[in-house]
């Protein structure tokens, strides 16, 4: 009987054991899969993450490509709209003289006209500091001009006036083509070389050395240019630099950066039917009236134009 007990005591024992065990090895199975999963989990997620980031970065070069497209194709649309617009308004046919016409001209010297730079033909800036704050520029220059001043490298954003190009090639067929800027000599004659453009039609030139400084700005002697006032007259944006010789002036608007202006065009009829005058002072004297408006305008408010920026 006794040994009934110890045997049946035995055996719950051993159950016990067994389910003991079963219960370690099904606890130890779900520890591993456990386990299992997350190393599955710490691996998609690490996959998920390098797939996130090489999206992300797809993504930014895409977005650089598609930027870097949509700027060229602006900047193009936009060279093509400002060429649109130099070449839309009706140019000035020159056409052939009568032999009289050719007759008389031949009898008269040939006259001289004098170009300013800055405001008349061309504007710019350097560095990105426009001379005009309430202006800014609406395109890329059409060129830029290196210069050392004072032992600083200076870069200056040159844009030329509409029609500026086929102005001085007309005109330079009627006229001895003369270049006097109130700015310095190393800026101007840089510049004066971009729009000569080889053609050999801007090779005299005079600077800020030629003029004379009163009360504050720069005036322009044309009797340094030539003697013979008959037959010389000057093209300036600024009533103070023609001041002494108002009979030797034609005014022309400042310019800066609106690319529908038509004033270099405009002259051009003007500037055909001149050449044939003895006098250039008995038709530009007619406009006296508007250089003195011109001059009492300028007196009372002297702007950055009339006295040039020492950076120039």
């Amino acid at each position: 009987m006794a040994s009934s007990s110890v045997i049946r005591v035995q055996q719950q024992q051993g159950l016990i054991n067994h389910n003991n065990h079963s219960n370690s090895t099904s606890e130890k199975h779900t520890i591993s899969m456990f386990r299992v999963f997350l190393r599955a989990f710490d691996y998609i997620y690490l996959l998920n993450t390098k797939i996130f980031f090489y999206f992300l970065l797809m993504l930014k070069r895409f977005l650089r490509f598609f930027f870097g497209v949509w700027t060229f194709i602006f900047v193009t649309l936009r060279g093509s709209k400002k060429k649109l617009i130099q070449f839309q308004s009706v140019k000035y046919y020159n056409c052939p003289l009568q032999p009289l016409s050719l007759h008389r001209l031949h009898f008269l010297p040939k006259k001289i006209l004098v170009l300013d730079l800055d405001e008349t033909l061309i504007h710019s800036h350097h560095d990105g500091l426009s001379r005009v704050a309430t202006v800014k520029p609406t395109g890329p220059p059409d060129f830029i001009v290196r210069v050392e001043i004072e032992r600083h490298p200076v870069r200056f954003f040159v844009y030329k006036r509409p029609h500026v190009d086929y102005f001085l090639e007309t005109v330079s067929q009627w006229y001895d083509l003369v270049v006097f800027t109130a700015s310095m000599e190393i800026y101007g004659a840089a510049v004066t070389e971009r729009l000569d453009n080889n053609r050999n039609i801007l090779s005299r030139r005079y600077f800020r050395q030629h003029c004379t400084l009163e009360f504050g700005a720069y005036s322009k002697d044309l009797a340094v240019v030539n003697g013979d006032l008959s037959r010389i007259f000057i093209l300036d944006n600024s009533p103070i630099a023609y001041r002494s010789y108002p009979l030797n002036a034609i005014p022309i608007k400042s310019w800066f950066f609106d690319p529908t202006d038509t004033c270099l065009l405009a002259l051009l009829p003007f500037l055909d039917a001149l050449r044939f005058c003895r006098d250039v002072r008995s038709v530009l004297g007619m406009n006296l009236h508007l250089h003195q408006n011109l001059m009492m305008t300028s007196t009372t408010g002297l702007t950055t134009q009339v006295v040039p920026s020492s950076m120039r």
